[in-house]
């Protein structure tokens, strides 16, 4: 079943999906397709996870899987002063490694516009705070975009972004990837005027793909299940085998979701910064608990999620796309 970019309406949140899939980052994307609240109005990929080229692929074949129609634009393919970085040893060599599931060859077409300005244009000609942008990847499309258009921090609803993390890291002891890849990227966005709600790694270690979890699914019974299954069956084993998870974290749709319903977790209003030139600490989110929060804070990060909510909501994406 296609869907096509769903009918505006008051009630859906209007969201730009910037991923870098990336096994979770497709679960995002199932989500924001298959939730009738959402109305995704693009998919901007950068490069992460994987390489720009790969990461862009999959956005293509996870479209192409459950018919998601909305437009897909690449962009920027390394961070902004920093080395490219990837995460092979997470998502493989694809980036989106997969146990069980043939991926078909790409039916959907990238579009020419770069994601940035793709990000731009489509904020620009909206009514003003209307757009939410929903980074589950570094965050140097944002950061290029609201760099190159200042008025895209007057004018976008909120970030909701999937990264950082206020006690721990993954990528180094106290940093997350995401962050930790592009934090000049990162610092940018974080000290931008708009409202930034920071989904991290305490909030999304709480959502496991549990074989509970996994079994609903495959219950579905359809190629989008069979697919999400897949997903889970390889990020399970490479998550045991890089960070000793039992059951993998699966952490971009948990952004996603607070949109969807912002009860599936608990938030606290705190100011966020990002460390650049720690020796030890570079790309670590500092999140000020002192409280209470400055009246002008802009920030605030989730602390408790509710997973049965959230897995229903994930269930029933699953569900629509199928």
């Amino acid at each position: 079943m296609a869907l096509a970019p769903t009918t505006s309406s008051p009630s859906k949140r209007k969201i730009i999906l910037d991923c870098d899939p990336g096994h979770d980052d497709a679960v995002a994307m199932i989500l924001a397709a298959g939730n009738p609240n959402i109305e995704l109005l693009g998919v901007t990929t950068i490069g992460g996870n994987h390489t720009l080229p790969k990461v862009t692929r999959n956005a293509q074949i996870v479209s192409t899987i459950c018919g998601i129609e909305a437009p897909i634009h690449a962009g920027c393919s390394r961070p902004l002063v920093r080395e490219v970085t990837i995460a092979e040893g997470i998502h493989g060599d694809t980036g989106m490694e997969i146990h069980g599931y043939d991926l078909p060859d790409p039916a959907v077409e990238v579009q020419d516009m770069h994601a940035v300005d793709f990000i731009i244009k489509t904020v620009m000609e909206a009514e003003p705070n209307t757009v939410t942008l929903v980074p589950t990847g570094p965050l140097t499309n944002i950061a290029m975009a609201v760099r190159k258009e200042p008025r895209l921090a007057e004018r976008v609803k909120e970030v909701v972004l999937m990264g950082g993390g206020y006690h721990t890291g993954n990528w180094s002891a106290v940093a997350e990837f995401n962050i930790k890849v592009d934090p000049e990227a990162a610092h940018i966005v974080f000290n931008e005027p708009w409202k930034v709600t920071m989904v991290g790694l305490d909030l999304t270690h709480q959502a496991l793909a549990t074989p509970d979890v996994e079994a609903k699914v495959k219950a579905i019974g359809s190629s989008p299940a069979d697919f999400v299954v897949g997903l889970f069956g390889a990020f399970r084993k490479n998550y045991k085998d890089a960070q000793g998870f039992d059951n993998p974290p699966v952490h971009d749709p948990c952004a996603v979701a607070y949109l969807i319903d912002p009860t599936v977790m608990t938030t606290v209003k705190a100011p966020v910064d990002v460390e650049l030139n720690g020796a030890l600490t570079t790309g670590m989110t500092v999140a000020d608990f002192r409280a209470p929060a400055p009246a002008d804070c802009h920030t605030q990060v989730a602390v408790k999620l509710d997973a049965d909510k959230f897995w229903s909501l994930v269930i029933d994406a699953v569900k629509a796309v199928s």
